[in-house]
């Protein structure tokens, strides 16, 4: 009962507290174990683990001896994880994000195909929520039609794998790249069949950069296929990951919205080009958050109040 006017209160379901990771792709100058335990001390409920030749290596020797290894690291720590597989050279010293699932050369797609059931049995050994990855950048000389065909074709091995070890391929749009939108995300499961293991990575700064929807409608819209999420700052027509308050997106209402859909994987801070301070950064990041997911657990202020924020504009 609202004691002011006399009426009934509106009663608000309670939101989905959310978990928030750092991505180790923002912490590639610190040693694995010291990234964790930095993570961890800071509060951090995750880390987005991107597999790289500093942190954990995907093709060195042992791998199966590490990721037991890690695997008791993370759960000394508390830490969730989702498994990233990003790195700009992991495959190629010469080629950054090559060999994509794109490639001309058979061969090439092979081993970028190897690299993510690789990930994939990293991620079941360690018990995370998901496997991230995209599709790359369309190859000069290669028409649409017959990207999209080596998308498909590539991937159905890497699904296989996924479905047989029970851990969701989160696929994520990437500016620039062949699967870029939301809705190049969708045609993706219609050209696959809508297999269950396919799922999807949202970046909260890509839906910014170049989504007609705004960040917070671009969550709803993902709900039903969202695996994993990334988040940063961002501009409108920039695709350049920012600290928080750097950049145009309005917090509150975008995670009131991701709690609203029952999301229960992490939530990782994506600040790759930013290892120079990863420390900082990720002190900084968790506590603005923190504010901001409080800010959309509160109740809304009366229709008309001046202190009412629309989306869209800048935090500070």
């Amino acid at each position: 009962m609202d004691a002011a006017n006399g009426t009934a209160s509106p009663i608000r379901a309670p939101l989905t507290p959310l978990r928030f990771g750092y991505g180790t792709n923002g912490l590639a100058d610190l040693r694995l174990d010291d990234a964790l335990a930095l993570l961890a001390d800071l509060g951090y409920d995750g880390v987005g683990l991107t597999l790289d030749h500093m942190h954990l290596d995907p093709l060195a020797p042992g791998l199966a001896a590490r990721t037991h290894r890690l695997a008791g690291r993370l759960a000394a720590l508390g830490l969730g994880v989702t498994v990233e597989t990003g790195a700009r050279y992991v495959l190629d010293p010469r080629r950054k994000h090559g060999p994509s699932l794109l490639d001309p050369d058979p061969g090439d797609r092979a081993r970028r195909v190897d690299l993510l059931i690789r990930a994939i049995r990293v991620a079941a050994d360690l018990g995370a929520h998901a496997v991230h990855c995209f599709s790359g950048v369309t190859p000069a000389g290669t028409d649409t039609g017959t990207a999209w065909t080596r998308l498909g074709e590539t991937l159905t091995p890497v699904l296989a794998a996924a479905a047989t070890a029970g851990v969701p391929l989160a696929v994520e749009p990437e500016p620039g790249h062949l699967l870029g939108t939301l809705a190049d995300f969708h045609r993706l499961r219609r050209l696959l069949g809508e297999p269950e293991p396919l799922g999807l990575t949202l970046d909260i700064g890509h839906c910014q950069c170049l989504e007609p929807l705004s960040p917070a409608e671009c969550v709803r819209a993902a709900a039903p296929w969202l695996r994993h999420v990334q988040i940063e700052d961002m501009r409108r027509g920039v695709h350049e990951h920012l600290p928080f308050g750097d950049g145009e997106i309005d917090f509150p209402p975008v995670l009131a919205a991701l709690a609203a859909t029952g999301y229960q994987g992490l939530t990782v801070v994506e600040l790759p080009r930013h290892s120079h301070a990863g420390p900082h950064f990720a002190a900084h990041s968790l506590p603005f958050l923190r504010h901001a997911s409080g800010t959309a657990a509160a109740p809304a202020p009366p229709h008309g109040d001046p202190s009412a924020t629309p989306e869209g504009s800048r935090t500070s």
